[in-house]
């Protein structure tokens, strides 16, 4: 249904989403926002969004920077704000009425986007201000003309007119499909969910695990009195401590089956099989062979021939040492087992935790009470950034939040002034996609006088009322790395909102919050956050080194999923239009391209498997998923430059700030790396030294 302007117009009187909000900040009011508002909000700013556009083509003057690039890039101001809240509901607390608006909404969208990409009197004003003012101009106007003008290229404003109208068509069946891929996988996920009928069935977890296995199922709908939720990735943590051998084969099924039309209700193959299709003839269209090489045409890697490289020469350095890790874990199991027992996939994590415990004397059990949430983000994530950037966090429970589990933070600088609205959300519900990240309601624009706001999610588990929640050492890590993200988004101090904070390559972007796990482990940050929750007392010594030397044993497996994962990714998107694997031969496609990768181990599974591989699918990593490795080699170079030059010292943080943190987009990439490290380029070998590889 679409609704005339007055009709909108009408309405934005009394529209939350539609006014200037008066919390601080300009922070989204979500005790007046109702589900109502969104649609009608949508409305109003797509038709604002148009006469905006059309403004700019029916200006009579020539075209200038003034009055094509600047309006273009106000053009979207408050679709963008509305999509920012809407959006942040639909990953992190989706209804069945926000899922009914977004398919609604989606197409729309994508429609409106198709207009003002292949809108050719636009385009000619913006190829007129490239092509006349380029030289001209400096520092970020000339780069926003670049980024701006390059992105109708590269969605093919320059494609003769049959070719643009298929490129239409594809961008909203693409849309369409990502739509319905984000609905099946949740639900499949959903659906995963292993049930437990006896308390005796669970012997090796936790009284806490246990309590929380008990809370999952009341809040899933009870159908038996515990359950075991199934999370985004293929190894499911339960598995490290489930004694019960039948129990962990079926927590590992239900995760690498929950898609792939083990249960005909869930099937992404069809998803998957289409998207990929329909990518590839994209880039045809676009000139070029797979949609691989036009992605990666548009990051710092440049080719699939560097990432292919970048892969293979880690699979060839982690080969022998995943080969002898699997060796000893299976050598452990057969001491308990016999010489007969083979290891499998759902084993590994079990047999693994053990022979960190007998070897080094450690399991999440006994680390776990040092890591409680609020302490972890208090004493830990905001600790550091107030050691290296002078930051102060001061909660703001007067703002209001989409859910009670989120904490809402003002960032205050080193000389005073207010910086930033951070809010956290870190705690698992079922209506929360897997997964973790970094996201925002508004980014930082010196030109709109806007300064940002930053959301982190996590998939923690909420422990019952009253009881601290804990986490393992991973999520801890988690919680740094998404605070990175954060950090990137919050210290932006650029003009333009299209330049700011994480718009940058994709193969970048990871870099700073990679790079800010690293602290965790230093360790006078480490000694105040990691703090037992019922005495205070920070971890002993002697606990400490044991598990900070665990942190790296058998690291074979991380880089190996990982490395399989980023292997898939590329299988997929190096094909042309016409070798795309039908839907029922996705699983053997699969099979093979590991194969061809030489990372074919069942053993060690792809992190996440093709049929729910959301970063891919649904996500902004197609063909980019490598980029976690690539940017981990980044943040490694960064951290030994931040140790040389003192990890907590302000001036190293305020080098970091000034050079790379603060300036988004508006400068080369890898000038930024090298200006702030002093490498001209990255040292690859440095991933393995830093995994202890």
């Amino acid at each position: 249904m679409m609704l005339s302007f007055s009709a909108c117009e009408q309405t934005s009187r009394e529209n939350p989403l539609l006014q200037e909000s008066t919390l601080p900040f300009g922070a989204p009011d979500f005790s007046k926002i109702q589900v109502t508002d969104y649609m009608p909000a949508f409305l109003f700013a797509m038709e604002q969004t148009r006469e905006n556009i059309q403004k700019i083509v029916d200006c009579p003057d020539s075209a200038t920077f003034e009055n094509t690039i600047l309006p273009f890039e106000d053009s979207s101001k408050l679709l963008a704000r509305v999509s920012s809240v809407f959006f942040a509901l639909t990953e992190a607390d989706k209804t069945e009425e926000l899922s009914e608006i977004e398919k609604t909404v989606q197409p729309l969208l994508t429609e409106l986007q198709n207009e003002i990409s292949f809108n050719k009197p636009l385009f000619e004003r913006i190829k007129q201000v490239y092509d006349r003012q380029h030289d001209s101009l400096t520092g970020e106007d000339q780069k926003l003309l670049e980024e701006i003008y390059k992105g109708f290229v590269r969605k093919g404003a320059l494609l003769p007119d049959d070719k643009m109208a298929r490129m239409k068509e594809i961008n909203l069946q693409i849309a369409d499909l990502q739509q319905q891929w984000g609905d099946l996988l949740q639900a499949a996920t959903n659906d995963a969910i292993v049930w437990v009928d006896k308390k005796e069935d669970l012997a090796g977890f936790s009284d806490a695990d246990i309590e929380q296995c008990k809370k999952d199922a009341e809040s899933r709908g009870g159908k038996a009195p515990y359950a075991i939720v199934i999370m985004n990735t293929t190894q499911q943590a339960p598995l490290a401590s489930l004694d019960n051998r039948d129990l962990r084969k079926k927590v590992y099924e239900a995760s690498i089956h929950r898609a792939d039309g083990t249960n005909p209700k869930y099937n992404t193959f069809t998803i998957v099989s289409q998207i990929a299709k329909l990518r590839a003839e994209q880039a045809e269209l676009m000139g070029y062979p797979c949609y691989a090489a036009y992605s990666l045409d548009n990051t710092m890697a440049k080719t699939t021939d560097n990432v292919n490289n970048f892969l293979k020469n880690l699979v060839k350095a982690y080969q022998a040492k995943a080969a002898a890790e699997t060796k000893a874990i299976e050598a452990f199991a057969q001491k308990a087992e016999g010489k007969d027992f083979q290891l499998q996939p759902y084993d590994r994590f079990y047999y693994s935790a053990k022979m960190k415990k007998a070897m080094l004397d450690i399991s999440d059990d006994e680390v776990k009470p040092y890591f409680n949430v609020d302490s972890v983000l208090m004493n830990g994530v905001f600790y550091a950034a107030g050691r290296v950037y002078g930051l102060t966090f001061k909660e703001r429970k007067d703002i209001p939040t989409y859910h009670p589990d989120m904490r809402v933070f003002e960032v205050i600088d080193k000389d005073g002034q207010s910086l930033a609205l951070f809010y956290a959300d870190y705690y698992r519900r079922p209506t929360k996609r897997g997964g973790a990240w970094m996201d925002n309601f508004l980014e930082q624009s010196h030109h709109w006088n806007q300064k940002p706001i930053i959301f982190n999610v996590c998939n923690n588990a909420k422990a019952p009322e009253g009881k601290p929640s804990l986490i393992t050492w991973d999520e801890v890590t988690t919680m740094f790395h998404e605070f990175g993200h954060a950090l990137h988004g919050m210290l932006s101090n650029c003009n333009y909102k299209s330049l700011a904070g994480t718009n940058v390559y994709r193969d970048f972007v990871e870099m700073p919050s990679q790079f800010n796990e690293s602290f965790a482990s230093i360790p006078e940050v480490f000694d105040n956050y990691a703090r037992h929750y019922e005495t205070n007392q920070p971890m002993p010594a002697e606990l400490k080194e044991r598990m900070l030397k665990s942190i790296n044993f058998q690291s074979a497996y991380a880089l190996g999923e990982n490395l399989a994962a980023s292997s898939l990714d590329m299988a997929w998107h190096m094909l042309a239009s016409k070798d795309v694997p039908a839907p029922d031969k996705a699983k053997a496609f699969e099979e093979e391209a590991l194969r061809q990768y030489g990372i074919l181990d069942a053993q060690i599974p792809p992190r996440y498997m093709t049929s729910y591989f959301n970063h891919v699918w649904g996500g902004g990593y197609a063909a980019g998923y490598y980029s976690y490795l690539w940017t981990e080699v980044l943040a490694v170079n960064v951290a030994d430059t931040f140790a040389k030059m003192g990890a907590l010292k302000p001036e190293t943080g305020q080098a970091f700030r000034d050079k790379i943190l603060s300036r988004g987009n508006t400068g080369d990439l890898m000038q930024m790396f090298t200006d702030f490290t002093g490498m001209q380029q990255p040292d690859a070998s440095a991933i393995l030294r830093a995994r202890g590889l």
